[in-house]
């Protein structure tokens, strides 16, 4: 990736209440940051996230997912529109497809509330308990064709205590994705 020079326009997809979008936010408006967020998108018109873009006077779109291919060839209008150079994902819950990741030939992240490659999908919380795993954690990855397997930045564990349920864990793998969020960003951003 070439060196940086100047802030890159940072597209957000989200689903739901927006933690990571209000991070990001809150992160974009340091010194050290390397991005501009200049888009959010959900494909859920009642996202949290959408109130946090609004407050922070940023571009925020709803786009109707009522099938793939639609929603997809509306995103990609936004993101050439707005000249986006990185498309972070913060509880996206939808796949992009193989041929959205084709035509956008810049960087896609991710961040998946697991320790990759254990756990990919949903339900990471539960299935670490279950297992009686004795840590968790949190990992920002490129995105590639394959769910949950693109080149692992960063990663970051979290102990799982006896005491856990799925929402204490829940909530502690929360607390350090909006940690590592923008250290993967700026890893990415700041590599050759």
């Amino acid at each position: 990736m070439e060196k940086l020079f100047g802030k890159k326009n940072t597209a957000v997809l989200i689903s739901g209440r927006g933690s990571n979008l209000k991070s990001l936010i809150k992160y974009s408006k340091t010194k050290r940051s390397l991005i501009r967020i200049v888009l959010v998108v959900s494909n859920n018109c009642s996202a949290k996230g959408l109130d946090y873009a609004n407050k922070s006077k940023i571009n925020n779109v709803f786009i109707k997912y009522s099938n793939r291919k639609s929603f997809e060839d509306r995103l990609l209008k936004l993101l050439k529109r707005n000249h986006v150079d990185l498309i972070c994902l913060a509880g996206f819950m939808k796949i992009l497809s193989g041929s959205f990741i084709k035509k956008y030939v810049r960087p896609i992240l991710n961040i998946h509330p697991s320790l990759l490659p254990k756990y990919k999908g949903l339900n990471t919380h539960k299935k670490a308990i279950q297992n009686k795993d004795k840590y968790s954690g949190a990992t920002v990855h490129i995105v590639n064709e394959k769910l949950d397997s693109g080149k692992i930045i960063i990663q970051k564990k979290v102990k799982i205590l006896k005491s856990d349920s799925e929402k204490t864990l829940e909530k502690k793998v929360l607390k350090i994705e909006h940690k590592i969020y923008p250290k993967a960003i700026n890893r990415l951003l700041t590599s050759d």
